[in-house]
């Protein structure tokens, strides 16, 4: 084989845009909601679709489609969270007209919440209610036990961060990793390796289910986990870096079986990306990550890259480790998780 376009691993195709991708950086405050909404309200009041009790106050009466009465206005005047959504919800899409889809990331205890919200936005007329989507999510549970904000034990996420940087470092120094890194590094180190290890034993698992997040399992370098990700990755970039001339030569072997494994693993990376989008599930994208990374390092393991007998050899399994980080760079990025160089 004299081209790398035969392995059909250089054109790798552009992945879709998530629905859950929103370029906006706005911020839309509370203060603006509450107003926005208010006014919605009390348009839907003149048009029937709310109704007014003695009291004052604003309901809305869903029970004919399965759901309940839900209150709008308090008899004061005042608002309630789902007249604040209706305004949020509005806000968004009048300052985002290009918008796709807007997506809630909330705990699947608010599931009720949500229905209630895009029905009514439904009733109000606006075509954006087909375009609003909850991404109902199960709760997280500690070892210790279950974060409930009413008994105390929620966990504040710069508390656990901390932790986690914590944790990476003692076990770093353990495994003798910082060797030869001045103080600035190090930090540098724990601070990707614990924010990895946060985010992706989070996301590794369906969005949908419970879980309990163990914090020192999390940071282990071994199993899925972002660290062993994350360590694979640092030595499939320092075996490019030591073969960048050698990754320009002409001729390349074929691939043999587990090296085929491996290509078809890659090329299966657009179509997680784009399922994993479909279903609003990132979970399929994080294990596609571990899936590939266990794979390229259980090859490295028996393959030698750069001592090879063969330079065509040596050509085709650099080949296939450009390709492996390249991906693997892509598809945690996608998920918030980036990469470094150097450990």
């Amino acid at each position: 084989m004299e081209d790398h376009e035969q392995l059909g691993l250089c054109r790798i195709p552009r992945p879709p845009t998530p629905p859950w991708a929103w370029n906006s950086t706005s911020c839309t405050y509370e203060s603006d909601t509450y107003l926005a909404g208010k006014e919605r309200v009390l348009e839907g009041l003149e048009k029937g679709i709310f109704e007014k009790t003695e009291d004052g106050a604003v309901w809305i009466d869903l029970t004919n489609d399965g759901l309940d009465r839900k209150l709008l206005l308090r008899k004061d005047g005042t608002t309630v969270y789902m007249t604040q959504d209706i305004g949020t919800a509005l806000l968004r899409f009048q300052d985002c007209p290009d918008l796709d889809r807007q997506v809630y990331t909330v705990g699947n205890e608010q599931e009720y919440h949500f229905k209630v919200l895009f029905l009514i936005l439904s009733k109000l007329g606006y075509e954006q209610a087909d375009r609003c989507h909850h991404l109902s999510y199960g709760m997280v549970e500690l070892p210790e036990g279950k974060m409930k904000s009413r008994e105390g034990t929620v966990v504040d996420a710069d508390d656990l961060m901390a932790e986690m940087f914590g944790i990476a470092r003692d076990i770093a120094r353990e495994a003798g990793k910082l060797d030869g890194l001045n103080e600035e590094d190090q930090n540098s180190v724990f601070q990707r390796v614990g924010l990895s290890a946060l985010k992706y034993y989070l996301l590794k698992v369906d969005p949908k289910k419970n879980m309990m997040f163990d914090p020192k399992a999390s940071i282990d370098f071994y199993g899925n986990t972002g660290p062993f990700i994350l360590f694979n990755y640092v030595r499939g970039r320092s075996i490019l870096r030591k073969a960048e001339s050698e990754l320009a030569s002409g001729g390349i072997a074929c691939p043999e079986a587990d090296e085929m494994d491996l290509i078809g693993l890659l090329h299966d990376f657009p179509e997680v990306i784009e399922e994993s989008a479909i279903s609003y599930n990132p979970s399929l994208l994080a294990n596609w990550c571990y899936d590939i990374t266990k794979a390229y390092s259980s090859y490295y393991q028996d393959h030698s890259i750069l001592g090879a007998d063969d330079d065509q050899v040596i050509a085709l399994r650099l080949v296939i480790t450009e390709r492996f980080t390249r991906c693997l760079h892509l598809g945690m990025n996608l998920l918030g998780i980036s990469l470094p160089e150097r450990m």
